[in-house]
């Protein structure tokens, strides 16, 4: 491969919602400060907002104050959040949706002028251009330069400070090394770790995005990196088949969730995210299944309004009514749990971040779905925490030099990814073993298959075959840049698939039902567990790190 080094001030890993907006911050408050954006697809339709979406989930709307939305955070995740992250990060969501519209974003108004509310911290939006407006404004900075199509594989850290990262052009075909004063990432969370809803063909049909393989996660582990709360997953509650949302139908028309005989189940379990996928999975385990959101009787407004909503964010579903020939308020819409996901933008998951978005290793940043601690952020908080952490980076760089990155060791780094282009000692092919890394997590480490529900033994054989996987994956053969980049996105995720169980088998009881249904301590454990579970690679072994707890009137950084 072609090699090339690249010297930038700030490294951005990411393109989507954090990233592009972090990329505007640093270019309106240090417009002289060079910074690159390096994104494995292209920012124009990348990321979590590639689709569009038709609301701001996260807004501090008339008659409220960030402390509710901490509030809110802090009781939809039993209390195991930083409120001193959630607190700062609500702050800012008015202003960045306020930047939004001006940047272009339709926010929906009523006669008044006023948003419109869908909900205490919701505003309508026609959001299908969202992430194209994000990237024009970023493709007009004179100090951001894009590189789309580059995949970052690794960081380059020395004495736990980071120096840049390495990553190749999978159209390009060159071999990239990026020094960098400092660097954000804004990769986002992890899908695909568990076997989907929908198999073969269909198997990118799924909540989150399908391409977001843990990346960040994985570089920042086996860099040594702090992560916490892994063990919280998350779970959507989704409409069966199209895994379109239900959100839309809930807060939209106000369905309840009913089972098969017509009885509305969802206050028998409880209103938070979590609660209401436990209570579907049990109804159906009980025999009272299937479940819906109950539509049948919304007005033929409301009809309109669904058929229009969902056509601009899941087309699937506005089919599935047009091809059943029945509108909504004529057939309830069945629902069903996903695949479990790694995602710190609707739970707490990933970097153990303090509140400038700091992680535990000198110089690196995080925001958005990759970051921890933060949960419920959406749209809006991965913006403000894009925010942050490109403040935060700006005054960082102010008193550091370019890092040098050796030429022995990129030398290494560079043989590391050749190496795949000439082994051909495989047996297995990249989506073969991916395969088999699904079933093994959707068996034993509490997937579909199981209802969501492990136990130790279960933990410790799923690892035992994620180690196993992890030797095979050394051994895959790519033809290309394209299946050089599969090969990395498979590695990812096993590297993450041993974080989770580790932090699994450590949360030794049941606070989160589905997200974390531990068999063999099913009760919840306020006097043990009231923590955070923590996570460090030390000496080729993950060690855990329980926290206490921090709120929002506490400051907690890395030198505590």
């Amino acid at each position: 491969m072609k090699s090339e080094k690249l010297i930038t001030d700030i490294l951005i890993i990411g393109g989507g919602t954090a990233g592009c907006y972090a990329g505007l911050t640093i270019a309106k408050n240090s417009p002289g400060t060079k910074v690159i954006i390096c994104e494995k697809a292209n920012i124009k339709r990348s990321g979590c907002l590639a689709s569009g979406v038709n609301a701001l989930n996260a807004y501090i709307t008339e008659g409220h104050t960030p402390q509710d939305y901490v509030d809110y955070a802090r009781k939809d995740a039993d209390e195991i959040v930083r409120g001193d992250l959630l607190l700062t990060m609500s702050e800012r969501l008015n202003s960045v949706t306020e930047r939004l519209e001006k940047l272009g974003l339709v926010i929906l108004k009523d006669e008044n002028g006023k948003y419109v509310t869908r909900g205490n911290r919701n505003l309508k939006i026609n959001g299908e251009n969202i992430k194209p407006i994000l990237a024009k404004a970023v493709e007009n900075l004179p100090n951001v330069r894009i590189m789309n199509h580059v995949n970052i594989t690794d960081f380059s850290v020395e004495d736990n400070r980071i120096k840049g990262a390495y990553g190749f052009g999978t159209e390009s075909g060159i071999f990239y090394t990026i020094q960098a004063k400092a660097v954000i990432i804004a990769t986002g969370g992890a899908s695909g770790l568990y076997k989907p809803n929908n198999a073969g063909f269909s198997r990118h049909k799924m909540w989150y995005s399908p391409f977001n393989t843990g990346a960040g996660y994985a570089m920042g582990i086996r860099a040594g990196a702090e992560m916490t709360t892994l063990e919280m997953r998350f779970i959507a509650l989704r409409c069966k088949d199209t895994i379109s949302p239900t959100g839309t139908l809930a807060q939209g028309v106000g369905a309840k969730q009913i089972n098969s005989l017509g009885e509305v189940y969802e206050n028998k379990y409880g209103l938070t995210t979590s609660q209401r996928v436990h209570g579907t999975v049990t109804e159906n385990i009980e025999g009272r299944g299937p479940c819906y959101l109950r539509t049948e009787g919304i007005t033929p407004e409301q009809d309109e309004s669904l058929l229009k909503a969902y056509l601009n964010m899941s087309p699937s579903q506005t089919i599935k009514w047009i091809e059943s020939g029945k509108n909504p308020s004529q057939q309830n819409v069945e629902i069903e749990g996903t695949e479990p996901y790694i995602v710190g933008g609707h739970t707490a998951s990933g970097y153990w971040v303090d509140t400038k978005r700091a992680t535990t290793i000198n110089g690196l940043f995080a925001s958005g779905d990759v970051a921890g601690g933060c949960p419920q952020k959406y749209v809006t908080g991965a913006l403000a925490e894009g925010e942050i952490s490109a403040l935060s980076a700006i005054d960082y760089i102010k008193s550091e030099k370019t890092p040098d990155i050796s030429n022995a060791e990129i030398s290494e780094h560079l043989s590391e990814t050749e190496k795949y282009f000439s082994d051909t000692s495989s047996l297995f092919t990249c989506e073969q073993l991916e395969e088999a890394m699904q079933t093994v997590m959707d068996s034993y480490a509490g997937g579909i298959k199981t209802n969501y529900r492990f136990n130790e033994k279960q933990l410790d054989l799923a690892d035992e075959k994620i180690s196993k996987l992890e030797k095979l994956a050394g051994n895959l053969h790519a033809d290309d840049c394209h299946e050089l980049m599969f090969i990395y996105e498979l590695k990812e995720r096993l590297t993450v698939c041993h974080s989770l169980i580790a932090h699994l088998k450590a949360r030794k009881e049941t606070r989160w039902h589905s997200f974390a249904e531990n068999l063999d301590y099913p009760e919840k454990d306020n006097i043990n567990f009231r923590c955070y579970i923590n996570s460090r690679l030390e000496n080729g072994s993950l060690k855990i790190i329980k926290r206490e707890l921090v709120k929002e009137n506490q400051i907690y950084e890395h030198s505590n």
